[in-house]
């Protein structure tokens, strides 16, 4: 199997122009492995590629379903390898782009994903809404510490997604993870954008103001119209949860600035410490500008594939 290209690191590092010049240069399409990317209607604040990227260079696996859709990382693994195997029968290199770690290797690597039951999901995310997250997550921890012990207790979608594996497969969650640390080399070449701590958390807030500017609260205004709330403030879709806040009069406009920005710096703490544990990605420093000033040595790496 001809391995997969692959372009990781972690949010406001560049990603999105980089891809598109490294994709140019090979002569590849785009397959998108961001978590918050499949949702319609959420393209301001997940910085979505535009439809100016996506006529310079063809995107996949964007818009996949509405947000109050049910949608798991196995969805997105069969979604995913159709996309690449089209891309493939075209002649052309299939090339990931994105900070979402779990989506990453559930395209590169063989990994199993259980199956989900909307019966069983709702039931917890009930319970969830009656005893709250972090009650919900000491509840996982009982039955499953090593599941619970990589789960922030304020996630919600993820702690949820565990018990419910539990119920319906009698196994813990954690009993799933036997292949996670094997990282077959023949299966992706892969290269990552590693930039300076102080840059990126300055990058970060930038980005969300430029969010706003761009009509981030008019966006959440308009899912929110359109029904999505309940959905938007039970997920762990970072902004959108405290823009409806504010909307809905529970939180001031630069508080919940701050606060958007402090969870997503949290994020790419995560995003790095989630690439960091797999030997296989080539490392590139990039700084204030971002990960296109190494765009072309990107592209050489993985071009030599």
């Amino acid at each position: 199997m001809t391995p997969f290209l692959a372009l990781v690191g972690p949010t406001a590092s560049g990603k999105t122009e980089a891809g598109i010049l490294v994709a140019q240069a090979l002569g590849a399409e785009i397959l998108s492995i961001d978590s918050m990317l499949v949702y319609r209607g959420m393209d301001v604040g997940t910085a979505k590629p535009t439809a100016e990227h996506r006529s310079r260079v063809p995107h996949h696996l964007l818009d996949l379903v509405d947000p109050n859709e049910p949608f798991s990382v196995a969805a997105f693994q069969a979604a995913a390898r159709t996309a690449a195997a089209d891309v493939r029968r075209r002649g052309r290199r299939p090339l990931l782009v994105g900070g979402s770690g779990l989506y990453f290797r559930a395209v590169v690597d063989d990994l199993e994903f259980p199956g989900t039951e909307p019966a069983v999901r709702r039931e917890l995310e009930r319970e969830a809404a009656a005893v709250g997250a972090e009650r919900l997550h000491r509840r996982l921890a009982g039955s499953d510490p090593a599941a619970a012990g990589k789960i922030e207790p304020a996630n919600v979608r993820r702690t949820v997604r565990a018990l419910e594996v539990a119920s319906i497969t009698g196994r813990p969650f954690s009993s799933f993870a036997g292949d996670w640390d094997e990282y077959p080399a023949e299966r992706v070449r892969v290269a990552g954008i590693r930039i300076p701590g102080e840059i990126l958390r300055a990058r970060i807030e930038d980005r969300v103001r430029r969010m706003l500017e761009a009509g981030w609260l008019e966006e959440v205004r308009r899912l929110l119209d359109a029904g999505f709330g309940g959905w938007l403030t039970a997920t762990q879709a970072i902004g959108y949860v405290e823009l409806a806040r504010h909307l809905g009069d529970e939180m001031a406009l630069e508080a919940a600035v701050d606060r958007v920005v402090v969870r997503t710096r949290a994020l790419a703490r995560r995003q790095v410490a989630w690439f960091r544990r797999d030997p296989r990605i080539r490392w590139f420093d990039a700084g204030e500008e971002g990960a296109s000033v190494v765009a072309g040595e990107v592209a050489a790496y993985l071009g030599a594939a």
